[in-house]
């Protein structure tokens, strides 16, 4: 039995934490860390988890939860795993960061785009980016894994077998995203009250959203070089979801043709075909976030538009399972040397 310790528990990928795992066969939750509900019992925070969950709230002691578990979630804020992370820790314990303290590989990046500066780039080259599909080998035997964020797994994934088969152009790349306010996360800002987030939609973070980097600085592996993508992000009006739509020109070919539709399909085949969490999606239907709601699934599809000579992919995902902590399940799976979806074989909700 793997013995967890989550520390912010009570955010809501921190809760969705609870929620997998309480349906996890192998592992068992041992410390529900959270600085703002310490010593209230776990369900009185979540009443879902009444007559599940008995627990009372931990503090983030995160040398001394690692001599009690073999893993540790950290659902928090950026910086404060970095803050907290040391060798001695890392030689007891395996961490799973949901954070973005160790996704971005340099140094300076990270500290302009989040505006917070490293307290542990130590450990930087170290931790494994968890993102299963594309790293599922490195991920095994890593003890430090940078879970990836909702935004840029769906976006990564929606694109990253066209860029790696070098089927379209990848400095056209054009991310359009929606996400729902659980996104944002559980705590108390203007921006996402009732009557500011109901029967509105609106961008934010224009050319400034955080994910960026780590978006760009994934699928330059794939394109073998850096680029530049222009990423916008959208908040609306529902719990739950991300839907992404991605506009790329397509690449000519050495007959001066343009890749066809087959083409194109046969890339996300070769990919995602035995993947267990990636749906790609017959010809002519698009994802939509309905589809995947409570699920550890990533549906993808395509439309080539001949018209432009563009493709416009297009991706869907819960943030809260596949885009935080389904995911982090999933790696912890793999580096346990567990059936990857162990824990995860959710089925979506509808309605």
């Amino acid at each position: 039995m793997i013995r967890v310790g989550i520390i912010g528990a009570t955010g809501y990928a921190g809760s969705e934490l609870v929620r997998i795992l309480m349906g996890h066969r192998e592992a068992e939750i041992k410390w529900y860390g959270s600085r703002s509900y310490i010593d209230q019992k776990y369900a009185d925070v979540y009443r879902n988890m009444f007559c599940i969950v008995d627990a009372v709230c931990m503090d983030d002691n995160m040398e001394a939860l690692s001599k009690e578990v073999d893993v540790i979630f950290t659902a928090t804020p950026q910086g404060l795993c970095a803050s907290l992370v040391n060798e001695e820790i890392l030689s007891r314990v395996k961490i799973v960061d949901l954070s973005a303290d160790f996704r971005i590989k340099d140094v300076a990046v990270y500290e302009q785009w989040y505006g917070i500066t490293h307290k542990s780039p130590q450990f930087i080259d170290e931790a494994v980016y968890g993102l299963c599909e594309l790293n599922r080998e490195k991920i095994r035997t890593a003890r430090l894994l940078a879970n990836p964020g909702c935004y840029t797994t769906c976006s990564i994934l929606t694109a990253y077998p066209l860029i790696k088969e070098g089927l379209i152009e990848p400095d056209t790349l054009i991310i359009d995203a929606k996400s729902g306010t659980s996104g944002a996360g559980r705590g108390a800002k203007l921006p996402n009250l009732f009557c500011e987030v109901n029967e509105n939609m609106k961008a934010y973070g224009v050319a400034t959203h955080r994910h960026t980097p780590e978006i760009e600085e994934q699928l330059g592996y794939a394109a073998g070089r850096p680029l530049t993508v222009s990423f916008t992000p959208h908040l609306v009006p529902m719990n739950r979801g991300i839907l992404v739509t991605e506009y790329a020109s397509l690449k000519k070919k050495e007959d001066g043709t343009l890749p066809t539709a087959k083409e194109l399909r046969a890339a996300y085949e070769k990919y995602y075909d035995s993947e267990r969490f990636v749906r790609l999606l017959p010809d002519g239907a698009c994802p939509e976030t309905k589809w995947v709601e409570g699920s550890n699934y990533v549906d993808i599809g395509f439309v080539v538009d001949e018209r432009t000579n563009r493709v416009i992919m297009m991706g869907a995902l819960d943030n809260l399972v596949k885009g935080a902590a389904g995911q982090a399940v999933q790696n912890m799976n793999l580096m346990f040397g567990l059936p990857e979806d162990t824990g995860l074989s959710m089925t979506p909700m509808f309605p």
